[in-house]
């Protein structure tokens, strides 16, 4: 017996850990003082607050702490790497090459930027969702000076090889930017091994709090200079003016502990419970359709479209199991995912795609469950489909 709903939405957003919780609770109520006042005891406690928080997260990516900006969260890290790297660079020159399979939060930050007179070439990707490094090779010119590329898409969570694309990047000396909210703290991140110049990464995405994230700004070779978004105090070495809230940053810097300590076990557990899914719903269903590269992915992502049938319906007869069709941040939009589109799927298919995050509170009593009632549904709205009774005549 497991309690409904069950939470297989970890893409969205994480629960916050316990543990996360009990560590920055003392910061809104005891604890409270302001990080940038330098004259007294609560001051100079929320100082050291947030300067652990930040070698916290540092140690997590391989970065060191000077290099942290603390921000908003991944929407607003990649508004700052983008915008301001390119605004810095403009002299240097005004390309940029990224994905279309990147998060509205850089597509609409590059967007932007086309009409300010910048080019932006958006690549395409193959079937499985990788890009092919040929043609990003290709697409580089004299003025390109910043790439975005995405390490984990946020719907079929496959993993780009940042590593070769950064090597790609250095040598040429163009910045390399990477949307990272969905891969850090999931997979090993190391800033340093993967040649990113900025990586964008948020605490709610690794069972810490909301309204925070972070920038990761390269500070050698030499150090990048970003114009900032914000103005009003210098803070976070004068890129990001504001008030810190010191129990947000507790949180991530603890959420981040936890994640550095545990991932290696959790990735193999969570994987093994995504692959046990998938099983169980192969073995019930017919016409189950992996998207998204099969073994290039972060351990809880399983994207899969159910033929036959449309994704919102079927959620919409499993509200015992929470489910997305994929980015939170346009679930409201009917029409299919651009991600699912640039894989080469049809509009049907696409609308028939459902996105699973397995995470650390998961059991595996809940993945037999949600199994089973996922199949019923499926089962049972097919049977009212014309669509599917199509498909079963041409034998397909």
């Amino acid at each position: 017996m497991v309690d409904a709903p069950i939470y297989l939405d970890c893409h969205s957003t994480t629960p916050c850990d316990p543990r996360v919780a009990d560590a920055l609770i003392p910061y809104l109520t005891r604890d409270f003082g302001n990080a940038a006042s330098r004259t007294h005891a609560f001051g100079w406690k929320a100082s050291e607050a947030v300067e652990s928080a930040r070698e916290q997260l540092a140690a997590l990516i391989g970065a060191d702490p000077r290099e942290i900006v603390f921000t908003s969260g991944a929407t607003e890290s990649n508004n700052l790497a983008l915008r301001g790297a390119a605004l810095a660079l403009r002299e240097r020159g005004d390309h940029i090459v990224s994905c279309v399979t990147e998060h509205r939060a850089v597509l609409d930050p590059l967007a932007e930027l086309v009409r300010e007179g910048f080019r932006v070439t958006r690549l395409p990707v193959r079937s499985d969702g990788l890009l092919d490094l040929a043609e990003l090779e290709a697409a580089l010119e004299p003025r390109t000076v910043l790439i975005s590329i995405m390490h984990a898409n946020n719907e079929i969570g496959v993993l780009q090889d940042l590593a070769a694309i950064g090597r790609l990047a250095r040598a040429r000396d163009i910045v390399l930017h990477s949307d990272a909210a969905q891969s850090v703290g999931k997979v090993p991140v190391d800033v340093r091994q993967l040649g990113v110049d900025l990586l964008a990464f948020t605490a709610h995405k690794l069972y810490g709090p909301k309204g925070v994230g972070a920038l990761y700004v390269r500070r050698r070779r030499p150090p990048l200079r970003l114009v900032p978004l914000l103005h009003g105090g210098g803070h976070e070495g004068g890129l990001r003016s504001g008030t810190l809230p010191v129990a947000l940053c507790v949180g991530f810097g603890e959420a981040c502990r936890i994640a550095g300590a545990e991932l290696a076990d959790e990735a193999a557990r969570v994987a093994a419970l995504r692959d046990a899914l998938l099983a169980r719903l192969q073995s019930a269903l017919e016409g189950v359709e992996l998207n998204g590269h099969a073994e290039q992915r972060l351990p809880g992502n399983l994207n899969v479209s159910f033929a036959g049938v449309e994704a919102e319906a079927l959620l919409l007869a499993t509200p015992e199991v929470a489910l997305s069709t994929g980015s939170a941040c346009t679930s409201s939009k009917p029409e299919p995912s651009h991600v699912l589109r640039a894989l080469g799927l049809d509009a049907m298919r696409a609308l028939a795609s459902v996105r699973f995050g397995v995470g650390r509170f998961t059991t595996a009593a809940e993945i037999d469950a949600a199994a089973q009632a996922i199949a019923r549904q499926v089962q049972r709205l097919r049977e009212l489909s014309p669509a599917w009774e199509r498909r079963r005549r041409r034998g397909h």
